[in-house]
């Protein structure tokens, strides 16, 4: 039966967003190849909850790969020098510090090129543009651009077997990812949403993704599983 699933290939960073995505792929039927990225950034305990989502979502195998987009510094998940901030109320169109130059733009591209190799016409990204920190690539119009690029610039894509871009979380707050993913079976104690871990995995409780977190589980009305160290 596994051979007749239509394959696709999940982005899973560890966090929260990413094992929900994870789920509803393979809800939907697909067989799915999870890719993780080492980008030099501080968290990278990430990984190691990556790994671990990949197994309990159900993914067919995991990739990591290893891209030096941190060299490039200007954001404080890559650059040590650039301390994390502790989370703001601040709105409107301020990118914050935590932003990483491309990210989604370099990830979603290695996606493709794996999806093309793979024969996976299907490929999906936790974007969120509800409780999201500012980050221009979270947007549905960057989700729309992306997918008209990947069937511009592509093989398949010329050739009309073309590519779909998934983000179905992107109209959701973050409650109601968390009350998705529930349902689905998602175990987020394996997960890690914090910038700016301790050693033990222990989350700083401060950042804005430790924030946005912890009122998602306060708002849902689930249980929040993460150890905070604040």
């Amino acid at each position: 039966m596994a051979a007749n699933l239509k394959s696709a290939v999940v982005l899973v960073s560890g966090g929260l967003d990413s094992a929900t995505v994870l789920a509803i792929a393979r809800a939907e039927g697909y067989r799915c190849i999870a890719l993780s990225f080492d980008y030099g950034q501080r968290h990278r305990i990430e990984l190691d909850a990556a790994r671990q989502v990949a197994v309990q979502g159900g993914a067919v195998e995991q990739r990591v790969l290893t891209l030096p987009i941190g060299e490039l510094g200007g954001s404080a998940l890559t650059d040590r020098n650039i301390d994390v901030p502790a989370a703001t109320d601040a709105t409107g169109d301020d990118i914050p510090l935590t932003y990483v130059p491309a990210r989604n733009t370099i990830f979603l591209a290695m996606a493709l090129g794996l999806a093309e190799t793979t024969g996976a016409r299907d490929i999906f990204i936790g974007a969120n543009a509800v409780d999201y920190s500012g980050y221009p690539d979270c947007r549905p119009a960057f989700i729309e651009a992306f997918e008209r690029l990947a069937n511009l610039a592509t093989r398949a894509g010329v050739e009309g077997d073309g590519f779909r871009i998934h983000a179905p979380l992107i109209d959701l707050s973050k409650a109601e990812i968390i009350r998705r993913g529930t349902e689905l079976g998602v175990d987020y104690a394996l997960t890690s949403s914090c910038y700016n871990p301790a050693p033990d995995r222990a989350a700083c409780g401060v950042c804005d993704s430790c924030t946005l977190r912890a009122r998602g589980f306060q708002e849902a009305g689930i249980p929040d599983p993460t150890r905070y160290r604040a």
